[in-house]
């Protein structure tokens, strides 16, 4: 099980890691010129395609994905990408009801909202945890030991302490 989860960390890491860029503008176009048209805004997109396009080119200059690699990644992102999404607005419409409740002091339904957030946020963990798992089978031995090195002392070790060893 803990050989497991040292495998799939990893890709989880890179894949937060790569949306957290895209959120935040850092994510790198087709051309590498961070989308931005030359006019100095970043385009963003709710896209599931675009931004597992993004997540996929991110993860090619990485691993060096094949043609194949980079067509079912781009499949695997963007089913998980949907899948997040559609549970975005149950996500909004209970953290607000639990801003209710706590403005109201009614610790009953403090009690229903928060089960309900972690019951959906555990949903959105096990969608990335199943596409990173399904991601790290396409790799071959020697992307799976260059994406373990990262979280195994790697840069994003030093960053996030307690993914090595």
């Amino acid at each position: 099980m803990k050989k497991s989860i040292r495998r799939i960390l990893p890709i989880a890491v890179f894949s937060a890691v790569a949306a957290f860029a895209q959120s935040h503008g850092f994510a790198f176009g087709h051309n590498g010129d961070n989308s931005n048209n030359g006019n100095g805004s970043s385009t963003q997109t709710t896209d599931p395609a675009t931004l597992a396009a993004r997540e996929v080119q991110f993860l090619t200059h990485l691993l060096d994905l094949t043609t194949g690699q980079q067509t079912q990644a781009t499949t695997i992102f963007t089913n998980a990408i949907t899948a997040k999404q559609a549970l975005q607005t149950q996500l909004t419409t209970a953290n607000t009801a639990l801003v209710t409740a706590i403005k109201a002091n009614n610790t009953a339904n403090i009690t229903t909202q928060a089960t309900a957030l972690g019951t959906l946020r555990g949903q959105t963990i096990a969608i990335d945890a199943n596409a990173s798992a399904a991601f790290y089978l396409l790799l071959t031995a020697d992307q799976k030991t260059k994406l373990d090195s990262f979280a195994n002392g790697g840069f994003l070790g030093k960053l996030l302490p307690g993914l090595g060893n």
